[in-house]
């Protein structure tokens, strides 16, 4: 029989390892993955995950994220959205429209964006208006 002395797993409990880009590297097209994504190099493309995203101080991406978390010390121009927290660093610079819960933003950092923040901030999960008649109107 096979012993049952499993590693523990890492803070990131979906996808198992990290994905990195590293610098120098570009990529053009969309990543859809359960596991953390830590960028230093180029991305032009959209990244959905359920983990975190981090763009590091040389790291660039132009597209769309959605994730749960984002760390950024570099550059991002696009639509960004973030269901929990979203970290900026001094040396991040943010361009293009953000949902996020709850935001840190260091002093230094470049954050000209539209921002919508609290729970009804994510737009996938944003309930739909609806009117509901429960009785007629009354004209005085």
């Amino acid at each position: 029989m096979f012993s049952d002395n499993k590693k523990p797993r890492p803070m990131n409990e979906f996808g198992g390892q990290p994905n990195r880009i590293e610098k120098n590297t570009k990529i053009k097209g969309d990543i859809t993955s359960e596991a953390d994504f830590r960028i230093d190099g180029k991305l032009e493309g959209n990244v959905k995950t359920s983990g975190k995203v981090v763009i590091g101080k040389d790291g660039y991406i132009k597209g769309k994220v959605e994730c749960v978390n984002a760390d950024i010390e570099g550059k991002f121009n696009g639509e960004l959205m973030v269901t929990d927290l979203l970290a900026l660093k001094a040396s991040a610079v943010i361009e293009g429209t953000v949902s996020v819960s709850k935001l840190a933003v260091e002093p230094g950092a470049t954050f000209n964006a539209a921002c919508t923040m609290g729970k009804g901030a994510s737009m996938a999960s944003s309930p739909k208006m609806e009117t509901k008649s429960n009785e007629p109107a009354k004209a005085s």
